[in-house]
């Protein structure tokens, strides 16, 4: 039996027909799995580099929303040095 180590959610695939290096998906939470190893068989979530940006620019724009303003990296090490 094969989970998906994200959710637990059982995928339906045969463990002798699996390969190293396939990428499966799961059913329940759409997250790609690849095979890490066959015997026993490890899935590895795959994560999407996309997701990630995406989830730092939302950080940002909650930087924004408390603080009025968006400070870049130097301005921020600036105010923190003289601080």
């Amino acid at each position: 039996m094969i989970r998906c180590p994200e959710c637990a959610t059982e995928i339906d695939v045969d463990e002798d027909e699996v390969e190293e290096g396939e990428i499966l998906s799961c059913p329940e939470c759409e997250s790609e799995l690849e095979v890490s190893q066959t015997h026993p068989v490890h899935l590895n979530v795959i994560s999407d580099d996309e997701e990630d940006e995406d989830d730092e620019e939302d950080e940002e724009e909650i930087e924004v929303a408390e603080n009025g303003d968006l400070l870049d990296e130097e301005e921020e090490e600036e105010e923190l040095d003289e601080e």
